[in-house]
Formats: structure tokens, sequence, C-alpha cells
């Protein structure tokens, strides 16, 4: 069945499955005791979503942030576009096919997906929580539903920053710049930034990138941040320290 929605985000619960093994209430007393231990001395996984109009400097703020943070893991979606010049399947995007995609909804294997500009764009968990769990920083790059998605599933782990120019002007030329797009689909882009702007105040930063040099600035000095924000899982096992 092929999802009717155009550019509607939608979110998707994996169904828990059954694990053969079985834990004793003690095995597990004891496995929480050691992760207490060490808790503290870890990192805890973050959450960082970046979103803004297409041409407005979002995969270059994220190249900034692979240079300069180690453990980082940038979230790569998964389309049903095809591949442009200088793109590689697993690096840039996962590339499959329509039927593939629609197949992977239905066994509810995405965070989030979308049909956008006529093609599929999603997020699958499983890396998502595997990089979590190692204490790394997250990256997203989606649009504006993405974004929200993500903050309903993450709540106050996920951090968010809106990346735009100063007008549509300034857009237009870019987009222009790149030689990869009709008029026509230059148009559209517009457009649909024009509506991604209606949703800027649901971010908590916005970088206005009409100088790359601040905006790398300003985007490391929020995703280092991140790291001491308090998080309820590490208050807790601080306050079980002090009672102890």
């Amino acid at each position: 069945m092929q999802p009717q929605a155009t550019q509607s985000r939608n979110t998707q619960s994996q169904q828990p499955q059954k694990n053969s093994t079985k834990y004793s209430a003690i095995d597990c007393a004891k496995n929480q005791k050691k992760i207490s231990q060490n808790r503290l001395e870890q990192k805890c996984g973050r959450i960082l979503v970046l979103s803004g109009p297409s041409g407005a400097g979002k995969s270059t703020l994220c190249t900034a942030l692979k240079e300069s943070i180690s453990d980082m893991y940038f979230s790569i979606s998964t389309t049903t576009r095809t591949m442009r010049d200088g793109e590689r399947d697993g690096e840039h995007y996962h590339f499959v096919s329509e039927r593939e995609f629609i197949a992977d909804i239905e066994k509810g294997e995405f965070l989030e997906w979308a049909q956008v500009h006529n093609h599929y764009y999603g997020t699958s968990l499983k890396p998502i929580q595997k990089a979590l769990s190692q204490g790394k920083l997250v990256v997203f790059d989606v649009d504006v539903q993405g974004h929200r998605s993500i903050k309903e599933h993450y709540g106050e782990l996920a951090k968010s920053i809106f990346v735009t120019t100063k007008s549509k002007q300034i857009l237009r030329e870019r987009l222009e710049k790149r030689q990869s797009d009709s008029k026509e689909h230059i148009e559209l882009r517009l457009l649909h930034a024009y509506n991604e702007m209606q949703h800027i105040s649901q971010f908590d930063y916005v970088i206005i990138n009409d100088d790359i040099a601040q905006a790398k600035s300003a985007i490391l000095h929020i995703a280092t941040s991140l790291e001491f924000l308090t998080q309820e899982a590490i208050t807790d096992l601080l306050m079980q320290e002090w009672k102890g």
C-alpha cells in the first residue's frame, strides 16, 4: 500500500521483538549497578537537528562539525531520488527503489519519512540508537517536518538549529550558482523555502549564514555545549552518588 500524503512527515515506532534470553532480578540489579558506576564517567549521547532551505549552507556546516568533533555520527537519510554527480551510496544517502522504501515504511523501520518533490526520504532508527548508546553526537540534516518528528520522538534530548540566508534573493543567487536545477525547479525550491521559514520559531537556535566563518564558529559552539546539558539519567545517577 502506497502512502498518500505528499510532503507530510510520519513517525513509525518499531514493534519490540521478543528476546529468548531471560534475566533474573539479581542479574538486572548487578548490571544496573555496573552501569551506574560507569555512566558518570561517560558522555551521554546527544542530538543536534539542522533544518533550513536548500542552498542555505547546511551541508557545509555539517562538514565543519565532522572535521571538528570526533565522536559524531551523521544520520544518513534513505531516498528514492536519483543519485547526483559526485554522490556515493552510503555516504551522502542510502539510495533505494520506491518499492524498497515503501516496504520499510510498512515494517516500521523509519524514525520519520516524507515525500518531497515527488521523492521519498526517511531516517532509519537502528544506527541512531546505536550511536546514542555509544555517547556520540547524532547530527540530522532534515526538513521542518523531520525536525518535528525527531522532537516528538526524543523530546529535550534533541536540540535544533534553523539555518537560513538573510533574504530570498540571496538564496535564489546561491541556487542559480549551483547550475544544477532548472528555473522551474529553483522557483519550486524558493516556494518550499518560504513555507519552511514559517516554522523558524519552533527551533532552539537560528544561524543566518551570510558569513561562513562566523556560521561555522556558531554551530561548533552550539554542538560542544550540548555535552553539558542537564539530562535526567545523569542527574539521577549523580544524586545516587551523593546519597551514597
